[in-house]
This record gives structure tokens, sequence and C-alpha cells, in this order.
């Protein structure tokens, strides 16, 4: 007798033919595949319901995918933490926003603070990373957290604060010194500034699909950007 994970003749498929399954018929998928969870979207949730939560956590370590990979991922997951901001930190936010950053208000009105929604948290996030190729990966990892912090912080009406890397087996490869003694022999530049318009984010997501989708390249702009020439080095595994 023939079942929803068997042949017309009764017998069962094998492991590949159930893969094969699973990747081509969605009501088969949806019945007997493994079932995600959207990790992104239950953070936000907590940190809008229970910010105090030291559960706060995102891992990106699939133990059951690993042989399937070319090469495992070395940042394998985050976790984020929060803490209330005092009344003088949050009072400098509203100066810096509505007052050009000068000065203290004297007597200044609590209520502004709440008019203005003015955040009562700030947001750190520490990653965790297996393995560091410290010229080319590093400073991408340290790009891509900082501005998943900024977008986590902006969708949770928190101020963006520390970004931590908690980093394993961190090294240069040879075929990278060259570039790297040149890198360290540069003056940096000013950091720009981030600017990110969260007006048209589906703030009502109920998955990261219909929140990540709701935004637009143009919603993110860096300000007083500037940089030195392009130093190519190659990648090494």
């Amino acid at each position: 007798m023939q079942s929803k994970h068997t042949h017309e003749d009764g017998t069962p498929f094998t492991k590949e033919e159930f893969l094969q399954k699973l990747k081509t018929d969605k009501e088969f998928n949806d019945e007997f595949g493994n079932k995600g969870i959207d990790q992104i979207s239950e953070l936000i949730k907590q940190l809008k319901d229970n910010p105090n939560s030291r559960r706060l956590i995102v891992s990106a370590w699939a133990v059951h995918d690993l042989p399937n990979m070319v090469l495992p991922p070395c940042h394998y997951g985050f976790q984020v933490y929060t803490r209330e901001l005092s009344r003088d930190e949050r009072i400098q936010i509203y100066v810096n926003e509505y007052m050009g950053g000068i000065g203290k208000p004297a007597g200044f009105e609590d209520a502004k603070l709440a008019t203005r929604n003015i955040p009562t948290r700030a947001i750190s996030l520490m990653w965790n990373q297996r393995s560091v190729d410290t010229f080319l990966g590093l400073p991408f990892n340290i790009a891509s957290y900082g501005l998943l912090l900024e977008i986590i912080a902006k969708e949770v009406n928190m101020v963006p604060d520390e970004l931590i890397g908690n980093l394993g087996d961190v090294h240069l490869y040879s075929n990278h010194i060259e570039q790297a003694k040149e890198q360290i022999g540069r003056e940096p530049y000013p950091l720009p500034k981030l600017i990110i318009n969260d007006e048209f984010w589906n703030h009502e997501y109920q998955t990261i699909d219909g929140w990540i989708k709701s935004m637009e390249i143009g919603e993110f702009q860096v300000e007083g950007y500037q940089s030195h020439p392009t130093i190519k080095a190659p990648l090494s595994n």
C-alpha cells in the first residue's frame, strides 16, 4: 500500500529519493522536512518583549548540514546584550539630534524624551568566529556585524553600543604580509557617518523575509566616507 513516503508498490524511498522529494515537492517538504526556525525574528521579538534576557543568541552552526558544506561558517553565531540608558545619556541623545549637539538645556523636561521617542536602552553585539583571515576577512566581518548591530538597534529603537569580536585561530597568511605592512603604514581617515531611514520598513513583519524585503539600498547612506587605494591580495583557504 502506498503512503506519502513510499512508491506506488509500497517500497520506501531511498535516502536519495527522499531528499530529492523534499527539494522538489513543497507539500511533501512542509509535512516531512525539517522545520526551520526564524532566529532573527525571534531575537527581535525577545528584544522588544524581554530586553534583559541573557539568551539573545543567534547560531549559524547547523551541525546536521556541516558534511554538505564546502566550508563551514567562520563566524558561527552572535549574542546581543542591552542595558538601560541613564537620564543624562538620553538627554545627550536629544541634544545631539535636536539641538545640534550644543550644550545641555537647563531645566530640561523629561516629557520631551518620550515625545521624541528617545531610546531607553543601548544594545551591544558580540560575534563568535572559529577562524579569522586577518587581512581579507576580518575587515568585512567587522563592517557586516557593525551594520547588523545598527539595523537591529534601529528596529528595536535602541542605541548601538559596543561591537565585540570573540575570535579564534586569528592568522595572517604568508602571501598577505606585504599587503598588511602597506595597510598599517597608512594614516586612517576620519570615520564616516551611517544614516539609516527606516520609515518604510515593515515593522509588523512576521518573518525575517518580510522585514528584509521592505528595506531598500537607498535607505542606507554613508556620509563622509574616504578611502585609500585598494590593496589586492589572493584568497587563501
